[in-house]
């Protein structure tokens, strides 16, 4: 059976009237004046201490510390030839939309100006996951996606779409509406349409997020979604090729969490991840690059050996490498404000100093910009709260915009980072060396014959 085509809302709510004037390539983003044209659009910010809650301290960074234009993450980053950025809430971003004395309308908000002034690259935090567009199955409502977009134009700021094909935060009318008749329709009609919209304004696409679960127990890896229950293991693929059908220019990407520590849980994780991305490069599939989201731990494992080899076999195929939804989460350290930042300073340090060797890394995102408004504060699940009831401290600027240990860990890992274009014959692992992460036979694999048709019972 057909479906019927959904409705389009833009900003207003009204039907859809976005067109095509605001369209923007890659290239015409590079010709912009990254760091110039945003320190003169924001002339001597300085980001001092604002309201003070109790027992916060700030003796750990510079009293009044510049780290506006020159002194940004952006303009750190770009020196290195990487991208920075972070997740973004479009309610949360004030701005006019047009055009005063040659520039755009700036806000004084000061979560606004922070994202201005440092990010090279946005994401939208929850604003292009389904249950945000798809208020029911005839109808999108594109309101905050086009906002962040929109926001980004007026600022040479690059975005990345998140994510086109999820398990989770699916709308509540899906387990009632799609069936294995319609899913495939479904999940293809939404990529044409949202990876359509905003065709050639886009870095790169999350295609496909966390599709693989090892405790599962499958062969392949993969997780025990709806999609795979609707579709069959093919999802995957069937999302990769509709997203390079819409949107030709976008980077598309494979993107996953828990794949960074040494553990045998995550390294298991981690080998089949590599699978999953071999069998589609191997297959002709459009993958472009893996996100690494990398959520991490204040105290415990940290990443190793194994990521960086992880990073290489990727690199190998000719696929970039994105920390996508870079924070530290300190719920389980003891201790006060000045011991958080620190632990949290030295986790970005030595997790940013293994990556950024990999030349393949081409960029750096945080899961939000300031500890106001980061997740892990919002959520009431016990592995976010902290036994002492303090606020957690993940992010680079705290609760009152305050440049945090964290920004300066990071400034400092983008300052001796390898430059981007220089190649590197160390990226490549050893060919006398056994891979880790050889794929083992999974039926429907290149070279792998298919299993024999099984007799029907008469």
């Amino acid at each position: 059976m057909g479906m019927e085509q959904p409705k389009l809302l833009g900003e207003s709510g009204q039907p859809d009237q976005l067109g095509q004037p605001g369209r923007w390539t890659r290239r015409a983003f590079g010709r912009m004046a990254v760091a110039a044209g945003i320190a003169s659009a924001l002339p001597g910010l300085v980001f001092a201490t604002g309201r003070r809650e109790k027992n916060r301290k700030s003796s750990v960074v510079p009293a009044q510390a510049n780290v506006s234009g020159p002194d940004s993450l952006r303009a750190h980053a770009n020196a290195a030839g990487l991208q920075v950025g972070c997740a973004v809430v479009p309610d949360l971003l004030d701005i006019a939309l047009g055009m005063a004395e040659g520039r755009p309308n700036l806000s004084q908000d000061p979560y606004t100006r922070t994202v201005i002034d440092q990010a090279s690259i946005l994401v939208p935090e929850n604003a292009m996951k389904w249950s945000s567009l798809r208020p029911s199955p005839d109808q999108y409502d594109f309101s905050g996606a086009d906002k962040i977009v929109h926001f980004a134009a007026q600022f040479g700021q690059l975005v990345r779409g998140h994510n086109l094909c999820w398990h989770e935060q699916l709308p509540a009318w899906f387990a009632a509406t799609a069936t294995k008749d319609n899913a495939r329709q479904l999940l293809t009609q939404h990529i044409q349409t949202v990876a359509g919209r905003y065709a050639g304004r886009m870095h790169s696409w999350d295609v496909v997020n966390e599709a693989v679960q090892a405790s599962d127990g499958r062969p392949d890896g993969l997780r025990k979604s709806p999609w795979l229950e609707l579709i069959g293991p093919e999802y995957v693929e069937l999302a990769f090729t509709a997203a390079a059908a819409a949107d030709p220019q976008a980077k598309l990407t494979y993107n996953d969490f828990d794949i960074e520590l040494d553990t045998p849980e995550q390294s298991v994780k981690r080998g089949q991840v590599l699978m999953l991305v071999r069998r589609l490069h191997a297959r002709g599939i459009p993958i472009h690059a893996v996100g690494i989201q990398s959520h991490l731990q204040a105290n415990g494992p940290r990443p190793g050996a194994g990521l960086v080899s992880f990073i290489r076999s990727v690199a190998e195929m000719g696929l970039e490498v994105y920390v996508t939804e870079l924070d530290v989460n300190s719920h389980a350290l003891p201790g006060g404000p000045e011991l958080q930042d620190a632990a949290v300073a030295d986790v970005y340090r030595s997790y940013l100093d293994l990556v950024l060797r990999e030349p393949s890394v081409k960029a750096v995102l945080t899961w939000g910009i300031t500890d106001a408004h980061t997740w892990l504060n919002q959520s009431k699940q016990p592995w976010a709260l902290r036994p002492d009831g303090a606020r957690q401290r993940p992010l680079p600027f705290d609760d009152d915009y305050r440049p945090a240990p964290a920004f300066f860990a990071l400034r400092n890992a983008f300052d001796t980072a390898r430059p981007r274009a220089m190649p590197d014959d160390s990226a490549t692992a050893p060919k006398d060396e056994p891979d880790p992460f050889a794929p083992f036979a999974v039926p429907g694999s290149p070279g792998v014959p298919a299993p024999a048709p099984q007799p029907q019972p008469h």
